[in-house]
C-alpha cells in the first residue's frame, strides 16, 4: 500500500508540466510547484484519504497562480502555453511550425479557456475534476472548453477570432 508520501511524490512530474503551461517560465514553474507542495504538506491533515490526491493537488496550485496572477494585475495575461517545455521531442520544422502557431492560438485565449483546456486535454481530468480544482460548476467547464476549442479551431484554420478583432476597455 502507498504512502501519503508515495502518493504525494507521483503527481510531481504532472504539476511541473502544468505549471509549466500555466506560467510559460521554467523558474516561475519550479517555484509554484515547490509552493503548492509546501503548502500541501503543510495541510496534509486537510486531505482525506481514499480522495483523488491529483486533484487536491491541482486545486492548491490552481489557487496559487490565480493569487499570484491577481498579486502582478497589471500584466495583462500571466498565463501563457510554452509548448516548447511541453514537447521538446519533435524535431521537424513543419511540426515546429505548427506547434508555434498552437502555442500562439493558445496564447490569444481567455485565460479561464486555457486553464480548462489544459486540465481536459493535458492532464486527462474529467469535467467534474475540473470544476472541483477550479471551483466552477461543470456546465461552466463544458462551455470554456467548448468556446476555447472553437476559438483555438479558428485560429489555426487561419479564421478571424473573438480576441485578434477589438480590443477590451478596462
Amino acid at each position: 500500500m502507498k504512502t501519503t508520501a508515495d502518493l504525494l511524490v507521483v503527481q510531481i512530474p504532472r504539476l511541473r508540466r502544468y505549471a509549466r503551461a500555466l506560467t510559460g517560465d521554467e523558474n516561475r514553474a519550479d517555484d509554484l510547484v515547490q509552493d503548492c507542495l509546501a503548502r500541501a504538506l503543510a495541510r496534509l491533515k486537510l486531505w482525506k484519504p481514499g480522495t483523488d490526491m491529483r486533484a487536491w493537488l491541482f486545486t492548491i496550485m490552481h489557487n496559487l497562480f490565480v493569487n499570484e496572477c491577481k498579486r502582478q494585475s497589471k500584466q495583462a495575461d500571466a498565463a501563457t502555453f510554452a509548448v516548447g517545455n511541453v514537447l521538446q521531442c519533435y524535431d521537424n520544422s513543419e511540426m515546429d511550425a505548427r506547434l508555434s502557431e498552437l502555442q500562439s492560438g493558445l496564447q490569444r485565449l481567455a485565460p479561464e479557456q486555457r486553464e480548462v483546456l489544459l486540465l481536459v486535454n493535458i492532464e486527462g481530468f474529467s469535467y467534474q475534476q475540473v470544476a472541483g480544482v477550479l471551483g466552477i460548476p461543470s456546465g461552466t467547464v463544458m462551455s470554456r472548453l467548448h468556446r476555447g476549442r472553437q476559438e483555438l479551431l479558428k485560429w489555426m484554420s487561419g479564421e478571424p477570432t473573438a480576441r485578434s478583432g477589438l480590443r477590451g476597455v478596462k
